[in-house]
């Protein structure tokens, strides 16, 4: 199966958001159509830090940066079900 075209894919989400806003979503593809791409968009970001990380050397900005991509993505998660930020430990 080939990847959507950018074209492609700003019309089926435009669609899956007129779907939710008018409540006919009775198999939840639009409302996972949604939200799959919110989490993909959010872990592109995650993938670039691992990227620039992995290129630069390992360099200590580049770790701090991919630490941070990645404790944001854990959060997106958290929220989209619910669930509270988890406490941190740390000195």
């Amino acid at each position: 199966m080939s990847t959507p075209t950018r074209e492609q894919l700003t019309i089926a989400l435009e669609k899956a958001a007129a779907m939710r806003e008018k409540g006919e979503d009775p198999d939840f593809i639009a409302k996972s159509l949604l939200s799959l791409n919110y989490r993909f968009t959010e872990l592109e970001h995650v993938y670039e830090a691992l990227e620039h990380f992995l290129n630069s050397g390992q360099a200590v900005e580049a770790h701090a940066a991919l630490i941070k991509a990645v404790e944001h993505f854990r959060e997106v998660e958290l929220r989209s079900k619910g669930e509270s930020k988890p406490p941190k430990f740390g000195l």
